[in-house]
C-alpha cells in the first residue's frame, strides 16, 4: 500500500484526469501527428509543424482547474492538467502522451555551486525579475579555487515517486521514467556563477584562465554525461520525449527502444540541446577562440543535436555554429537574420527552427490578428525550401483571454495553407 496519502475525493480526481488523458492519447489524430513529427525531423515532411510552449502561462489556465486539495495530490494533478493543455486549449500538433512521464531525480553542480537567486513578484505574485547569488567576483582569484562539480541521479527516490504515482492512477495510465535530451548550456552556468558583465570582462582580463574555465565545464559536462551512460540513465529519445525549445524527439535516425533492447544506451543514441543566449555582446571572433571549442568538445558526444534559444544565431552560424556535429534544427529567433539563415538552410539536412517575436500573443487582451498574418507570412516566404518549425515561446501572459491562443494557431495553419510551399 502506497504511503502516497490523500483523501478519496482527490484519488478520484486523479483517476479521472489520467482516464481522460489516455483517452486523449489514443486518438487517430495523435497517432497521425507521431507519424508527422518524425517525418517532420527526419527530413521528410511536407508541411510546418507548430508547437505553443505553454509552461510560461499555464498557471493562468490551470489555477482554476485545480480541484485537489492536498499539495502532494496538487502535484500529479498539475502534471495531467500539463499533458492535456495544449490539446483542449491551444490546438497546435503538440501530442497528448500514452503515460504520465517521471524523470531521473538528479543533479549537476558546477564546481560544488548551488544556484540561488532573489526574486522580485508583482502585485498578484507572479515572478517579474530575479538576481542570482554569484560565487565568483574575480576569475583569477577563483579559478585555482574551484572545487570538484557535484552531479549523480537518486534512483531509489525517482523508482519510490514512481510506484507512488503507479498505485494511484498506473492502472489506468502507464507511469513511465522518461529522459528527454542531453541538456548542456555552459555560458548560462558561468552567469549564474559570476554575472554577465564579470564573464565578459574575464574574457579580456584573464583569457587564458578564462579559457581553462571553460574546459573545465566541458569536462565537467562530459564526465555527467559518461555517468548518466555507466549508470544506465540515459534513455531512448525516438518519441514523445522534450527536446530543448519546445520541440519533440520523434525520429528514425536514432536507435529506438527495441534496437537498444539489452544494450547500454550511450550518448551517441540519443538527442542533445545546447545554446548560449549569455554571449550575444561579444563578437564572432571571441566567440569562436573562447566559447565554441568547448561547446563543440560536448556537441561531439551527441546523436543529433539541436541548438539555439533567443541568441541571433546568424553573425556565428558561418564560423561556428555551421561546424557542430549532427546539428539537426537551429533556433531561429525574434532577433535572427531569417533571409539569411533561410539561405543557408535551404535543401540542407538543418530544421529551420523559427521562434515568432512572442509580442503577438503576449501582449495586450486582444490579438491583432493582421499583425499576425504578416509576420508569420514573412516567415513562410522567407523558409521556402527549407525545413520549417514554428515553436512559440516567452509568452507570460493571455491577459486573460484564454481563446486567443487557440485563434493564433489557426491564423498559422490558415496561412500555412495559403502560403507554404514544400
Amino acid at each position: 500500500m502506497s504511503n502516497y496519502a490523500m483523501s478519496q475525493r482527490d484519488r478520484a480526481i486523479l483517476r479521472e484526469l489520467a482516464k481522460k488523458q489516455y483517452e486523449y492519447s489514443q486518438l487517430p489524430l495523435m497517432k497521425q501527428r507521431e507519424v508527422e513529427w518524425q517525418l517532420h525531423n527526419d527530413l521528410q515532411g511536407q508541411k510546418p509543424m507548430i508547437h505553443i510552449e505553454v509552461d510560461t502561462f499555464e498557471e493562468e489556465i490551470i489555477k482554476d482547474r485545480l480541484q485537489c486539495e492536498s499539495e502532494k495530490a496538487r502535484v500529479i494533478e498539475r502534471q495531467l492538467l500539463h499533458n492535456m493543455l495544449n490539446h483542449e486549449v491551444v490546438g497546435d500538433d503538440q501530442i497528448v502522451r500514452d503515460h504520465y512521464p517521471i524523470r531521473w531525480k538528479s543533479w549537476f553542480k558546477l564546481f560544488g555551486f548551488e544556484t540561488t537567486k532573489v526574486e522580485t513578484k508583482d502585485a498578484k505574485g507572479r515572478s517579474i525579475g530575479h538576481h542570482f547569488n554569484y560565487h565568483i567576483s574575480d576569475l583569477g582569484d577563483a579559478l585555482p579555487t574551484l572545487g570538484a562539480t557535484d552531479f549523480g541521479v537518486d534512483k531509489e527516490a525517482t523508482y519510490a515517486y514512481k510506484a507512488e504515482v503507479e498505485e494511484i492512477i498506473g492502472d489506468i495510465l502507464p507511469v513511465k521514467i522518461v529522459f528527454d535530451c542531453l541538456y548542456a548550456v555552459p555560458t548560462q552556468e558561468v552567469v549564474h556563477m559570476m554575472g554577465m558583465e564579470n564573464m565578459l570582462f574575464s574574457m579580456y582580463d584573464y583569457p587564458d584562465e578564462f579559457k581553462v574555465f571553460m574546459n573545465r565545464i566541458a569536462d565537467d559536462y562530459i564526465s555527467y554525461f559518461k555517468y548518466l551512460e555507466e549508470e544506465g540513465c540515459i534513455l531512448p529519445t525516438t518519441g514523445n520525449q522534450i527536446l530543448g525549445q519546445g520541440s519533440l524527439c520523434y525520429t528514425k535516425q536514432l536507435p529506438n527502444a527495441q534496437a537498444l533492447e539489452g544494450k547500454k544506451v550511450t550518448t551517441f543514441d540519443v538527442w542533445g540541446f545546447m545554446d548560449s543566449q549569455e554571449t550575444v555582446g561579444i563578437s564572432p571572433a571571441m566567440f569562436n577562440e573562447f566559447i565554441f571549442p568547448y561547446y563543440k568538445k560536448v556537441a561531439n558526444l551527441y546523436g543529433r543535436l539541436s541548438y539555439g534559444c533567443c541568441e541571433p544565431v546568424h553573425a556565428i552560424w558561418e564560423q561556428c555554429i555551421s561546424k557542430l556535429p549532427r546539428l539537426s534544427k537551429v533556433s531561429i529567433s525574434p532577433w535572427c537574420d531569417e533571409a539569411f539563415m533561410a539561405e543557408q538552410l535551404r535543401g540542407s539536412k538543418v530544421i529551420y527552427h523559427r521562434k515568432p517575436s512572442p509580442n503577438f500573443l503576449g501582449v495586450g487582451k486582444e490579438l491583432d490578428e493582421e499583425a499576425v498574418r504578416e509576420h508569420i507570412t514573412k516567415t513562410l516566404q522567407l523558409a521556402r525550401g527549407c525545413k520549417l518549425e514554428i515553436t512559440q515561446r516567452d509568452v507570460y501572459t493571455l491577459e486573460g483571454n484564454i481563446p486567443k491562443v487557440r485563434r493564433y494557431v489557426e491564423i498559422i495553419r490558415e496561412l500555412i495553407e495559403t502560403h507554404w510551399q514544400s
